[in-house]
Order: structure tokens, then sequence, then C-alpha cells
């Protein structure tokens, strides 16, 4: 029965289904006799490898290559498995009705299969980061890649059952719409839940240990069962609703003609069993750096010691001199983040655990200029609309960066920057006869107004931006 289901659901929606970067196992692993019929496994199993998905990342996101590692290795490993436990419950169901068949006379049933394979277990990934590394984009673009249910939600708006706010049965919901409502198909996605950070426990030390926190800990035990693996029961939203009247049929008591050629309303419940869904789970952890800081920390001995130094790197007392500086959040362990609000129980969940590294001002430059849908490409496309073509010197891209670094806030910290320094020239521009703007390192540090030219002085405007470029040139060699 379960083959046939297989069969039918993978011809019913495997022609929908395609994307670029698809390539499929170099070696299959399952034996297939050649009178048999092809492999009814769902769409979505002939994923790229892990260092084809770091290409393809390291396109859209600069840096975090840990993070990138991780996540492709266990996105493939994760479809890797159900692959093989699927292919086992097939090869299960096959031999039990063998068995049935051979033993009807005697009708005697075998209660166990005759040889025990292993079932491979999951591993959810927690991804730990500053506000702007690139979070939230890894799974945006991991979602673009994948032939396979991807859904995303904000772990902000989780309460517990029976308060107001989106219970967690939301996020299987999701996944069941990106799944286009096949069940099959839904039962074997992954979950990203972003802003995880924001459901730990909010006891410690707040003086409140006799209220219910319905948005931390009791969102982290309805989480449980679900990372774990057990059938939640979603109900769709508007599944008893009529279906659409054509317009000037009758609409009264008796019902008017329906609308040929649409979607008839789907079932009122579903039932997803999540024992094979990947659960992603990221969060900025605000304050985390601190908890790992006083536990690597180290004092000093004497009467005028400090028992516990303010370290600024958050770095053990002794370390090696040619080791480079280190990111606290890399030193993270789970003990870390039961102190910082979350119950072991939870935190068991997730054994892998990646971090991401704050931007450096180097990441922040390619960000600006080479990254596929970067900064400038996308505001040199905006003035384009106007007819209008800016240009930034090599200062002016150093500088927004040097600021953008000091501001913090990563990339969106770069954006901020962007905002209001073309403040001015998105406002002058269009309507007007101005089609050359130029954006030096003197308009960046405000100590003077951006460059306009209008129609028939581009060459002016070309001569400008190059005597701009070569006193960046002599200011390098000097």
């Amino acid at each position: 029965m379960v083959s046939r289901l297989l069969s039918r659901q993978f011809r019913l929606t495997s022609p929908l289904l395609t994307r670029s970067i698809r390539t499929q196992p170099i070696q299959d692993n399952f034996p297939s006799e050649g009178n048999e019929s092809p492999q009814s496994y769902p769409p979505g199993f002939g994923l790229a490898t892990p260092r084809e998905l770091v290409e393809y990342l390291n396109q859209f996101i600069v840096g975090q290559e840990s993070a990138k590692k991780v996540l492709s290795v266990a996105v493939f490993n994760h479809y890797n498995r159900v692959r093989a436990n699927m292919a086992y419950l097939e090869a299960q169901e096959v031999e039990y009705n063998g068995n049935l068949e051979q033993d009807a006379a005697s009708q005697r049933i075998p209660l166990m299969p005759r040889r025990q394979l292993p079932l491979f277990e999951k591993s959810n990934v927690l991804v730990i980061g500053p506000t702007g590394s690139g979070k939230t984009l890894l799974a945006r673009t991991l979602a673009k890649v994948l032939d396979v249910p991807f859904s995303v939600s904000d772990a902000t708006s989780f309460t517990q059952a029976g308060y107001v706010g989106e219970d967690v049965d939301m996020a299987v919901q999701r996944l069941l719409q990106a799944a286009n409502w096949d069940p099959l198909r839904a039962s074997m996605g992954i979950v990203y839940i972003d802003e995880v950070d924001k459901i730990a426990r909010k006891t410690a030390g707040s003086g409140m240990e006799s209220s219910r926190d319905v948005g931390g800990e009791g969102v982290q035990q309805a989480l449980l069962r679900m990372m774990e693996g057990s059938v939640v029961t979603v109900q769709s939203k508007g599944a008893a609703a009529e279906s659409p009247i054509l317009p000037g049929s009758d609409g009264g008591a008796r019902g008017g003609q329906r609308a040929p050629n649409l979607a008839t309303p789907k079932s009122d419940v579903y039932q997803i069993d999540t024992t094979n869904v990947l659960f992603i789970l990221s969060g900025a952890f605000v304050g985390l750096d601190n908890v790992i800081k006083q536990r690597v920390a180290k004092g000093s001995i004497g009467f005028t010691a400090n028992l516990n130094p303010d370290n600024e790197h958050g770095l053990p007392f002794f370390t090696p001199n040619r080791k480079a500086s280190h990111n606290v959040i890399d030193l993270v362990e789970t003990t870390d983040l039961v102190k910082y609000g979350f119950i072991p129980e939870f935190i068991s969940r997730l054994p892998s655990i990646t971090t991401l590294s704050p931007l450096t001002v180097r990441d922040l430059r390619r960000i600006l200029t080479e990254v596929k849908g970067s900064l400038m490409s996308q505001y040199q496309s905006l003035f384009g609309y106007s007819g209008v073509e800016i240009r930034f010197t090599t200062a002016a891209l150093d500088e927004i960066c040097h600021r953008a670094s000091e501001r913090g806030g990563g990339a969106r910290g770069l954006r901020g920057i962007m905002e209001g320094l073309l403040l001015e020239p998105m406002y002058e521009v269009p309507g007007s006869d101005i089609r050359h703007v130029l954006i030096t390192g003197d308009v960046v540090r405000g100590d003077a107004a951006p460059g306009y030219w209008r129609r028939g002085e581009g060459v002016a405007f070309w001569e400008a931006w190059a005597a701009e470029e070569g006193k960046t040139d002599k200011k390098q060699i000097v």
C-alpha cells in the first residue's frame, strides 16, 4: 500500500518540481532488479552535493564558511536518511506481505521482519549569530535551491496553546501550504524557525518565578514533540467555505451555478508526521557572549586582583600569541544555552550547533559590490528606472564600509547608511534633467554635496569620476 501511494504521489507531483541545481546521486546503494519499475521515492531526493550547495550559497552570502558547510551537510544527510528509511519500510512491507502469502496455509503470521536494519535519526540544527550576519538569508537561499517544501516561521509570535498568539503548530501548517497541501511531501520538508532566542525562559533574575511564562518555556515544551517526531494535527483555514458562485447567478437560498474548473475546498484536517521533518532554528542570542565570558574568563591572584575580569574579547586568561582573535560565540556549549534560558530537553534535540561571525569591513565591501543582488546593483537599478546613472568612487565605498562596521548591525547597517547617504539624490533626481550622479568620499563624510550632471554632460561626469579615482590611487601609492 505504501509503495502504491508513493508511486501515485510521485507521478502527480514530480513534473511540477524542477530546480536548476538538482543532481542525482553518483551511486545508488539500494539494489533494484531490471524488471522492476523505478523506485518511487518522493521528489527532492536528487539533491546537489554539500559542496555544490556551498558553491551556490557563496554567490549570495559572504563568509560564514562553517555555517554553510553545517547547513549543507545537514540537508544532504537528512534526505539521505529519509531515502534510506523509506527504502527500509518498503522492503519491510514487501517481506511481510510475502510471508503472509507463503504461510497462508498454516496460518502462521510473522511478528517481526527477518532482517532488522537500523533507522537513522535526524540531526536538527541551531544557528547562532549576530543580527545582520546572514542567518535569514541562508534560509531563504536554501529554500530557493531545494526541491522540497520549506517554511519560514518567526518564534516571536509563538505562545503556549490557549493564549493569544500563534501555536507552534503554525510552523507545520506553513510547511503544508508550501507543499501545496500534500501531507506526504510536507512530512519530509524543512521547518526554519527564526528568532528562537526570543522564547528563552524569562524567569532568570527577573523576580517573576511564580508567573506563567507563556511565550518562553511553554513554547519550548510545545516544540519538543514536534522536533523529536510526532503526528501533528493541522486544520486548514477556510476549508468549510463554499465554492465561488458565478456572476449573474442566483445567490439565494437555492444556490447558484458553481464556477467550473476551480479548486475544490481542502480537507478540514491533515495529519502530518514530523519524524522526517528537519528543523533549523536560528537567533541572535543577545547577551549569550556574557554568559560564555563568565565561564571561560580566569581571574588573577592577589589582594587587589579582579576575581571576575571584564575580558574584552571573552577569551581565557592564557592564550597563544599566534592565535587569531576569537569570536566569543564560537566557544558556546550546551551549558551556556541552558543558563541563557533554554530547558535541557530542548537543547538536547539540537545536536548540531553552528555559529556565524560578525561581518568585517572586507565582508561588507563584498556585500556592497560583489555578491548577486548586491546593494550597489540595487541602487544603480533604482536610479536607472529614472534614466540616471550613479557611480561611487573607491574612497566612497571604503568610507561607507568603515561607517557600517562602526555602526553595527551587519548588512542591515550597511543599507541604513546607504539610505541616509542617497536621500538627497533620490529626492532631487526624479522629474529633473539630471542624468549623472557622483558620490565621492567627501560626500560620505559630509564635507561635500553629491555631484550632478545634466543631459549631454556625460563626458564631464566621467572626467570627474576619473579625477577622483586618480586621487585615491596616489594616496595608496604614498
